[in-house]
């Protein structure tokens, strides 16, 4: 599968730069103070990168697949209809109103064509409420992800922020090296839960069951 090979890649290459930094971190006491800040915002760096272009790269895979806006769950069929939908939303006037609920309705069943310039909003700053409206968006489940909120929210993104504010930072190489652990272990569960979905066909709004498909 296509979409494998790309998210093989992105995992790959950040993958190896984050260990060599965790590795650097731990061969000379004078330097690992260096290596851990550096280490810290490579760390949500390629955290951040990894979930925005997986996401993308799973929603080029739903593109590519010719369905119509009908056939697919609404959370994908958004992204072709947000502008009619932001629309709807905030205009006064009635005229403006229809005419976006007809453009929408006349739509349903014409292939899919969904924005990805700016699909998926990291917000340049990955919390666990940022993550969670992009895995949202992607109909894909967050339940196992919730244990390490915390971990994201505080050891990850604060601890980013703080070497960004130019502030100081208490992290000593075993604490690094957990922390990288955690956060590749997530990305990891990222990378299998798009995957699933994608071979799943979780993207359809009926989705017909594996075995019938055959």
């Amino acid at each position: 599968m296509q979409l494998q090979d790309e998210l093989d890649r992105e995992m790959g290459w950040r993958k190896k730069e984050i260990l060599a930094f965790q590795m650097a971190s731990t061969k000379n006491e004078k330097s690992s103070a260096f290596f851990i800040r550096a280490g810290i915002a490579l760390l949500y760096a390629h955290w951040e990168g990894f979930i925005k272009a997986s996401s993308e790269n799973y929603l080029n895979f739903v593109q590519h697949q010719g369905l119509t806006y009908r056939e697919l769950k609404s959370c994908f069929a958004v992204f072709g209809l947000k502008g009619k939908l932001n629309d709807l939303s905030t205009s006064r006037k009635a005229a403006s109103n229809i005419e976006a609920l007809e453009f929408i309705s006349g739509q349903l069943d014409q292939p899919a064509k969904l924005q990805m310039s700016s699909a998926i909003n990291t917000e340049s700053n990955l919390t666990s409420k940022v993550f969670t409206n992009i895995a949202n968006s992607l109909d894909l489940k967050i339940t196992r992800y919730e244990t390490r909120f915390n971990l994201i929210d505080e050891s990850l993104v604060n601890l980013r922020n703080k070497v960004a504010h130019g502030e100081h930072l208490r992290l000593g190489g075993r604490e690094f090296s957990d922390l990288v652990g955690q956060v590749l272990e997530v990305m990891d569960w990222y990378n299998t839960d798009v995957l699933n979905a994608a071979s799943q066909r979780e993207f359809l709004a009926h989705r017909v069951p594996i075995a019938a498909e055959a």
